[in-house]
């Protein structure tokens, strides 16, 4: 190899280990290792930055924005609610698991997983609560199941937006928004039927969640029963009344008379008024109920007291707490905001808070001005900054445009009337312009770190192309699955991309191993595109660790699992999406 290729390596590998010890955020390490080579004459500015040009992390970040209207509108509240269901009529914890993945993975198909993941998680954890029952045989698969949707489209994950750039840089065409479904769909349709087969086997019950009893002051509110609505005729138990989560139905008035207490089975009637009574933040899930609508507020507390709401965040594995101490960040005062409960893999902290060293996939309970998620949730330290109560009812009413506008962007991009590029920034404007989010939201949406990995990386891929390290790297891969022939570097290639993507980023992983999986292809006489799309597939394929993949994070701390949980359901699930990725390719190439 020459001084160029040597240099390239040394860089590569030092970025390697800086990613897998988690010294450095994934931005700094790869955009330090990208003017690394510049500054060592390996690449020039232009080809070292071409990668923030490129279209894959443009249409990213207009896809975080169309995540974002998705998530403050509740676009997918009701899907949820219908999913869940209100009462106790699926008892099966595999018939419910077929009833939620499913419709998951369709939607993270195209939409960005970790805003789908961010918002049911909590919603399945709260209704396994109210009915007793352990979330744990339902969130690690719900994570699961929106990456494996992740991969059936184009669209559905950066990391295959990643890999079209790569492939336009190549003076190829772009990915097809459902190119990749000849190899995503299948591995998402064996994927989730084995986590509906295998995860109420294998993982055990565990203990989850935020228990807000003892800590919320209450507030009553009263709402009415909606005339011809769906809930007339139906018993408190069956509309789903009886067991919100810090909602309690106190009364019912009914033509003058007073119902009180309320029994599960009492029939609701058009017209009746419904008292509630809980913490004003949690009423606002009422709104969501259909058939319910509000009459006024009865506030016991002042009006200060309205501005403090609850808050559940998520410390991300590049959190800037991670290792520190409530006390050492001076919590307090830098987000002014109070730290009540902390839970970590399921089980409650009785440690000082202020002395409690903190990890990545930790479950803060927060009493703060209820500004705070607008303040800090774009801060990086947070994973998911989720307030304890619903979306506006202004902003639920622009749901239904925010689904149209979404299958607008199906349409456009899967007919091939526009690019993905062009029809996910045509989504963007309308966005704004119709008032769904302000021109502040759609910025903030945009999540700045990952598009640098993205920029960055590919600086770091076209120097291991330019300085014949990929051929090199290729080399020794076939070299060691020579005597397979194409399928045996195709092995090789999904294989160490998913041994990669648990160590890095995924993205990472996909433009490290991308040039390397095009020459091997080219040395095995085999189609590079499959071998790209293959590659784009395993890089997703996360499933062993609860920090590989962010969404894998926000379950860890709610659903109370252990580190060693992880490989019990996402060994079998990683062993099976490399076989049919490498055999559903394989085929397409014979």
């Amino acid at each position: 190899m020459t001084l160029d290729a040597w240099l390239t390596l040394a860089v590569v590998a030092a970025s390697l280990v800086l990613l897998v010890r988690d010294t450095l955020p994934p931005p700094v390490v790869l955009l330090g290792g990208t003017i690394t080579l510049v500054v060592t004459g390996v690449l020039d500015g232009v080809a070292a930055f071409a990668g923030f040009a490129n279209p894959a992390p443009i249409t990213v970040a207009a896809l975080y924005v169309l995540a974002r209207a998705v998530e403050v509108t509740g676009a997918l509240d009701p899907v949820l609610s219908r999913l869940l269901g209100s009462g106790e009529r699926e008892r099966s914890t595999r018939g419910l698991l077929a009833r939620l993945l499913v419709p998951v993975a369709g939607a993270s198909a195209f939409l960005n997983n970790t805003p789908i993941v961010a918002m049911t998680a909590p919603q399945v954890a709260t209704w396994s609560e109210q009915r007793g029952r352990s979330a744990a045989p339902l969130l690690m698969p719900l994570s699961f199941a929106a990456i494996l949707g992740g991969v059936v489209t184009s669209i559905g994950t950066s990391t295959n937006l990643v890999i079209s750039g790569l492939l336009v840089d190549r003076g190829l065409p772009p990915l097809g928004l459902f190119e990749i479904s000849r190899v995503g769909l299948p591995v998402a349709v064996v994927g989730v039927a084995l986590l509906v087969l295998l995860a109420p086997v294998l993982l055990p019950e565990r203990a989850g969640g935020v228990d807000l009893k003892e800590q919320v002051r209450e507030f009553s509110v009263d709402m009415r029963v909606v005339d011809d609505g769906p809930l007339v005729g139906l018993s408190v138990e069956e509309a789903g009344l009886r067991q919100l989560q810090g909602v309690f139905l106190v009364r019912i008035e009914r033509t003058g008379h007073v119902i009180a207490p309320v029994g599960p089975g009492e029939v609701l009637s058009a017209g009746d008024v419904l008292s509630f009574v809980g913490n004003v933040d949690l009423i606002v899930d009422l709104q969501r109920i259909r058939g319910l609508a509000s009459t006024e507020e009865h506030h016991l507390y002042g009006i200060d007291e309205t501005r403090q709401a609850f808050f559940e965040v998520v410390l991300g594995s590049s959190s800037q707490l991670a290792g520190s101490t409530l006390k050492e960040v001076g919590f307090r005062s830098r987000y002014d905001a109070a730290v009540l409960a902390v839970h970590r893999a399921g089980q409650r902290v009785e440690a000082k808070l202020g002395e409690l060293q903190l990890r990545a996939g930790d479950t803060l309970l927060l009493l703060a001005d209820s500004s705070f998620r607008r303040k800090w949730r774009e801060s990086g330290d947070f994973l998911v900054v989720a307030r304890l109560g619903g979306t506006s009812p202004g902003r639920r009413r622009k749901a239904p445009l925010v689904l149209a506008l979404t299958g607008l962007l199906v349409v456009l991009a899967g007919s091939g009337l526009l690019d993905i590029l062009d029809a996910a920034l045509l989504i963007t404007i309308a966005l704004v312009a119709t008032g769904v989010l302000t021109l502040r939201e759609a910025r903030d949406a945009v999540d700045l770190d990952v598009i640098i990995v993205i920029g960055a990386a590919f600086g770091l891929g076209a120097a291991m192309e330019a300085t014949g390290l990929a051929a090199a790297a290729a080399s020794v891969l076939l070299s060691v699955f020579s005597s397979f022939g194409a399928i045996g570097a195709l092995l090789g290639v999904v294989v160490t991309t998913i041994v990669l993507t648990e160590m890095i980023t995924n993205n990472a992983a996909a433009v490290l191993m991308f040039p390397i999986a095009f020459t091997a292809a080219d040395a095995a006489n085999a189609d590079p595109r499959s071998f790209a799309i293959a590659v784009a597939v395993a890089a997703s394929a996360s499933f062993l660790t609860p920090i590989g993949y962010q969404t894998n994070t926000i379950v860890y701390g709610l659903g109370g699992y252990r580190f060693a949980d992880y490989p019990r359901l996402g060994f079998p699930l990683t062993v099976l999406v490399l076989a049919t990725t490498v055999g559903v390719v394989h085929l397409a190439l014979a």
